[in-house]
């Protein structure tokens, strides 16, 4: 398998101005020697990361940046939360740099008083974390990352990227009782609504990468925010408003693993005053799909919390269509976040043209479901994960839809491993790139979790979920079983499984209408050059 068959060149990222291609020898557009392991729901995540932190000392380096954050997260079940962890680590002298969306006002149920106040706590402590609005109007910056490095102790260097917010509501585990301090919601979800979400903790060189991201939005030298209020807001909080220096930068830490990653991001178009490290913004994690995508020939495993855009869902039609034998799953949430005839709407009109041009591609080789715990209860799917072939992974913050692609600011890793998995099918693709171990570990684990199938004592035991056929018709027998359950008025015992087939919902011809300008300005809204738009190209 040539790395080239699956990641992006750097004259394919599109964006020449940015360090990530450009730190290595040979001009490198990945790292190899990696270390990369999954972290399947925040539960798991919040007791690594806690863990991490408390092994910092002074002198260490602790970096982050976040969508929301919400200082009284409960990172454990002993009471320590986010703000805690953050303000103990720099009380002892770790030096802790934090960027944090600005947001927009809490009565449109974003998070800006939640953000302020992170920033507010870790700033009294002695750290320091700029709240960011650097974005295109309606935009937000969406990246989920912490970096901790260690000058004296390199081995303990790690990275942490993917969907989980530091915030209310992403604490749940594999029960998927959800998490005791959660936002407000859909009232199908009850008072504390399962989550479902996925993060990577990434050693090796890919750590050097991610830092590197952060550094290139902390040295921005562009203001905080170009809004006359947004500035009076600082003002009135007496807010942070200039990046203090960064420590120098330590050498990238050394290899440790078989997997290769490519940090792959999103970055807009930026009226008047582009980013200086992405001038003409940045795609590259569409653009790593639509790379993928090209060589995907049995099996796509898609989980993420929207899968919207008709143009987004084309990349995966477009496969689905060149290639007779590929199938699709896909794990959406089973109802939009929050209730209302607006939102719904707006938030349903693009899932719909999504899966009519998924359907009109593949026909039944588009499975798509749902996911509800043992009570019953829907799960919120907030996780951002794609396997392909069992070969190429892609965890991060960005979602299936154009917003994501195009306008927000986003981190994705695309991980490859070197080690080939032994276990049949070998080749699932039949393109002799073989199936890698990462890539068919992490899609095993959420099927099994979504199959209520226990993980067998031999990692290398044969399973036939490995089949890609064999896996696909487990879904759907599954889904079927339970769907079956739920109409016999849940006689009997429950069958195994948390899968249920997603109905596409109905929306009349007049609501669609009306719900489309919503959709395109609001929900889904583009971020590319006007060229971009107009040759539909990323």
């Amino acid at each position: 398998m040539e790395l080239t068959d699956w990641l992006l060149l750097p004259d394919e990222r599109g964006n020449r101005a940015t360090v990530l291609d450009h730190r290595r020898a040979g001009r490198a557009a990945w790292s190899e020697g990696n270390r990369v392991r999954p972290l399947v729901h925040g539960a798991a995540y919040f007791a690594e990361l806690l863990a991490a932190v408390r092994a910092q000392r002074a002198g260490d380096l602790l970096l982050f940046t976040d969508w929301r954050g919400d200082p009284d997260e409960l990172l454990d079940d002993d009471g320590t939360d986010v703000g805690g962890a953050l303000c103990a680590a720099a009380e002892r002298g770790v030096i802790v740099k934090g960027l944090v969306w600005r947001s927009h006002l809490d009565r449109l149920q974003f998070s800006e008083r939640e953000n302020r106040h992170i920033g507010e706590e870790v700033e009294a402590a002695g750290g320091e974390c700029l709240l960011d609005m650097r974005v295109r109007p309606g935009g937000s910056h969406h990246q989920k990352l912490v970096v901790l490095r260690h000058p004296d102790r390199p081995d303990l260097d790690v990275a942490f990227v993917g969907g989980i917010d530091l915030c209310h509501s992403r604490r749940d585990d594999g029960t998927h009782r959800g998490d005791p301090r959660a936002q407000p919601m859909a009232a199908v979800y009850g008072h504390r609504p399962p989550w479902h979400d996925l993060q990577l903790a990434v050693r090796g060189p890919a750590v050097g990468d991610l830092e590197g991201c952060f550094r290139e939005r902390w040295e921005d030298p562009a203001p905080l925010s170009r809004s006359p209020f947004g500035r009076l807001r600082q003002l009135v909080h007496r807010e942070d408003t200039r990046a203090g220096r960064l420590p120098a930068r330590l050498p990238d830490p050394l290899p440790c693993g078989s997997h290769t990653v490519q940090v792959l991001r999103t970055y807009p178009n930026r009226l008047l005053r582009g980013y200086p490290y992405a001038p003409d913004g940045e795609r590259s994690v569409a653009r790593g799909y639509r790379k993928a995508l090209l060589r995907a020939r049995a099996l796509v495993h898609v989980e993420d919390q929207y899968l919207w855009s008709a143009e987004v869902a084309g990349c995966f039609a477009r496969a689905l269509a060149d290639n007779p034998g590929l199938r699709l799953i896909a794990v959406v949430p089973s109802h939009p976040d929050q209730d209302g005839r607006l939102t719904r709407g707006m938030n349903l009109v693009g899932r719909i043209a999504a899966l009519e041009e998924l359907r009109r591609a593949g026909g039944d080789r588009v499975a798509v479901y749902g996911v509800e715990n043992h009570a019953g209860t829907p799960v919120y799917v907030h996780a951002k994960v794609c396997v392909v072939d069992d070969v190429w992974a892609s965890v991060g913050s960005a979602n299936l839809n154009r917003r994501s692609w195009t306008h927000d600011s986003e981190l994705n890793c695309a991980v490859l491993d070197q080690d080939r998995d032994g276990r049949e099918p070998r080749d699932p693709g039949g393109q002799g790139h073989s199936a890698r171990t990462f890539a068919r570990n992490l899609r095993l684990e959420l099927a099994r979790e979504h199959l209520d199938r226990p993980a067998p004592d031999d990692p290398l035991a044969p399973d036939p979920l490995c089949d890609p056929v064999l896996a696909f018709d487990a879904f759907a027998e599954a889904a079927a079983a339970l769907d079956a359950w739920h109409r016999n008025s849940r006689r009997g015992p429950r069958p195994p499984g948390r899968l249920r087939p997603y109905r596409v919902p109905q929306l009349t011809g007049t609501a669609r209408v009306l719900a489309g300008p919503l959709y395109r300005l609001v929900a889904d809204p583009d971020g590319r050059p006007l060229r971009l738009r107009r040759s539909r190209s990323f």
